[in-house]
């Protein structure tokens, strides 16, 4: 299976699973300035008695949260799929299959991780090597509880405060500059060309949720068997007839604009026939981070084009 699929999968099963790993609140650290933070910190089942130095971090999404919120400087290695920012250290380390002789080979003062696969906490464990699990998030406040909890592991207290501070503003204020419409829009959100999405109880769904928007996969995952991510068929797609189509699948599946209108019987949907086909950037638009405003802006545009 593509990889964006692949880690949506494994976001689904992390939210039918709980994820494990660290949840709760942490002991944050005393100030802005990470040499002058208050230690030890604890944050789930995590403590650690010193500022990390070494930061190992097998998540795309971890990655992006670490240097928004300053830590970048701390984090001396990442997995091979963490593009963002350019200037992360990037290494062949693997998030979907983590290799504990590999990664206690960078010497890490904590390894942060999206997914216990393998158990490699426990692995990491045996090591003596700190494992802080950054699960998929469901939901906007499990994005800015994430964030939080790296701002206390890392000495990055305020400064995590800050960037979620100021992603809830922006993302208000976004939502709110999109005029009310008579009627809900309808959506498709597609995470691969065979037809894979997204329901409402996902943290996608709930970036559209804020726009009053309907999603045509919730019928295809009414009691949440596929972890809210169902496969629909072509012929429901059909007969859904959504307002709108975002393509999360641009760059691992080169789908377009172009290729959705070719699809057989697809001419007669009314997104393809008003031309609100929108294509996202794939990083983005499957990531939970601070670069949700970015998704959320997207949304916002389309909705603002969509015929009344």
């Amino acid at each position: 299976m593509k990889r964006l699929l692949t880690s949506v999968v494994t976001a689904a099963a992390l939210l039918l699973t709980g994820c494990g790993g660290d949840g709760g609140g942490g002991t944050p650290a005393a100030d802005r300035s990470g040499a002058a933070a208050a230690y030890p910190v604890t944050v789930g089942g995590v403590t650690l008695t010193a500022q990390p130095e070494k930061v190992v971090s097998l998540s795309p999404t971890a990655t992006e949260m670490l240097f928004a919120i300053g830590a970048g400087p701390q984090v001396t290695a990442v997995d091979d799929q963490s593009n963002f920012p350019p200037e992360a250290p990037r290494s062949d380390l693997s998030g979907y299959k983590p290799n504990a002789e590999a990664i206690a080979a960078t010497d890490p003062d904590l390894v942060v991780i999206a997914n216990d696969s393998d158990n490699i906490v426990a692995q990491l464990g045996r090591l003596a090597i700190p494992v802080h699990l950054v699960p998929a998030a469901a939901s906007l406040d499990d994005t800015y509880r994430e964030i939080r909890e790296l701002g206390a592991l890392t000495g990055h207290t305020a400064d995590a405060e800050k960037v979620t501070g100021e992603m809830a503003t922006r993302i208000d204020e976004i939502v709110a500059s999109v005029p009310a419409r008579s009627r809900p829009l309808s959506y498709y959100y597609e995470i691969s060309a065979d037809f894979y999405s997204a329901t409402s109880k996902t943290f996608i769904g709930s970036v559209f949720s804020r726009f009053g928007m309907t999603n045509v996969a919730d019928a295809a995952d009414p009691d949440g068997t596929s972890g809210g991510y169902p496969q629909l068929s072509q012929e429901a797609l059909v007969k859904a007839n959504p307002d709108t189509v975002f393509l999360a699948d641009t760059k691992c599946c080169q789908q377009s604009a172009a290729t959705v209108a070719a699809r057989p019987g697809w001419s007669s949907i009314a997104a393809v026939r008003n031309g609100q086909i929108h294509a996202l950037d794939d990083d983005i638009a499957s990531r939970w981070g601070p670069r949700t405003v970015d998704l959320v802006q997207a949304v916002a545009d389309a909705v603002r084009k969509a015929p009344a």
